[in-house]
């Protein structure tokens, strides 16, 4: 085999020094040109996820979690660990899930913008009023009993971390007498939410579903609670029922109930589905009554996550229910949430055991609620310092 010397080979491979030098400058720029386009690894404080506006936010993560464990054994330290990535997974789904549903709904994109700061606070609970287009005067009612106005509601939301909107889509006429109507409205009390939802007796279900999946986008709350327009709410002993609950993962608290599956057509609260639930005369399976219930942030992510395959039953509350059915789910049934006008509530307001809610079973609401809330507030409603001195305030957190 024939080997060249030393001296020959190395004067016929010797590059010229000015193709040497421009080779290095290429490689140097390669280099930076790819090393930008790498994942950014989590810091100690959290991982980097692309918010709705383009921008870097972090998921909280404590590096203590594991400390808090130490001296324990390795299968408590790896349930710990294992609940911390599940955690973490869900918020990454969500926000993922979050950027999709913005990218093909331009219109929602353009509203959350100028909240987009609301992101950075934790806040105790998000409560939404479903209500409707008819129900200007109800809405009125329950502005001047339990919900604070003004100052009052931006202190609420400040101090106490409680978020309180009405809950409304929009009409099928876009840009309608109606939509122009609640427009007029939020320009003077600013104390909506709307949904990118047509509003409808029928589509209850789907409105119920929007709204959880909407409040969870817009604000970072340990609870989201739906209530009615037609009932009557004790804030700070609804925010100390729910701060009760508020270290489990996935509770979903509400009275709790089985009534009938009715398969007649024509009646009230027919089921169309009614063949899903066995033979006829079934009840259905145990879920919150509709007036008021409340669930944790992990489960209106779940919604917000899985809002496209969920499916609706015709009563929204048995659609919630189902919802959840099959989950690891903390079912709470507390009967404070809904007790009854006078003499009821007052009677357990004069006893020491004030209620959360109160309401009319046979109306669905407080029957004539325009005319009567104002009297059920005065004989049932709690003490007017409580909300800003209840124990719920020390359990909430802001976010680092």
């Amino acid at each position: 085999m024939f080997v060249k010397s030393r001296g020959e080979h190395a004067s016929k491979h010797v590059l010229p020094k000015n193709l040497a030098l421009l080779l290095c400058f290429a490689s140097f720029c390669a280099g930076m040109f790819f090393s930008n386009r790498t994942w950014m690894m989590p810091d100690a404080k959290g991982i980097p996820w692309t918010s709705r506006t383009g921008g870097k936010q972090f998921v909280d993560y404590d590096p203590n979690i594991v400390l808090k464990n130490e001296g324990n054994n390795s299968g408590d330290i790896s349930g710990t660990m294992d609940k911390a990535i599940s955690d973490l997974e869900i918020k990454l789904m969500a926000s993922r899930a979050e950027r999709e549903t913005i990218q093909k709904d331009p219109m929602m994109s353009e509203g959350v913008k100028n909240i987009e700061s609301t992101l950075k606070r934790k806040y105790f609970m998000v409560i939404g009023i479903n209500t409707a287009f008819s129900s200007h005067k109800r809405r009125d009612s329950v502005r001047a009993t339990w919900m604070p106005q003004a100052e009052k509601r931006k202190k609420l939301e400040e101090e106490t971390g409680i978020i309180i909107r009405f809950v409304i889509g929009h009409s099928s006429t876009s840009g309608g007498i109606l939509d122009k109507a609640i427009e007029a409205e939020e320009k003077v009390h600013g104390d909506f939410l709307r949904l990118q939802h047509v509003e409808g007796y029928l589509e209850l279900s789907a409105k119920t579903k929007t709204y959880f999946a909407t409040a969870v986008s817009l604000w970072d709350a340990e609870f989201y609670v739906k209530v009615d327009d037609d009932i009557h709410v004790n804030l700070a002993t609804l925010g100390v029922t729910l701060a009760r609950h508020s270290k489990k993962p996935r509770v979903y608290i509400g009275c709790m109930k089985s009534g009938p599956v009715l398969a007649r057509k024509g009646v009230k609260y027919h089921e169309p589905e009614y063949w899903k639930f066995g033979e006829v005369g079934n009840k259905y399976f145990r879920h919150a009554t509709g007036q008021l219930y409340a669930i944790s942030k992990d489960l209106a992510t779940y919604i917000f996550i899985n809002q496209n395959v969920l499916h609706k039953y015709a009563n929204e509350d048995v659609s919630l229910g189902a919802w959840f059915i099959g989950l690891d789910v903390d079912h709470v049934d507390d009967r404070r949430l809904c007790c009854g006008t006078p003499p009821d509530c007052e009677w357990k307001a004069q006893a020491g055991n004030i209620c959360a809610a109160s309401f009319d079973w046979r109306c669905s609401g407080i029957c004539r609620s325009v005319e009567r809330i104002m009297e059920v507030h005065e004989r049932c409603g709690e003490d007017k310092n409580a909300l800003w001195s209840a124990n719920f305030v020390q359990t909430i957190r802001t976010s680092s």
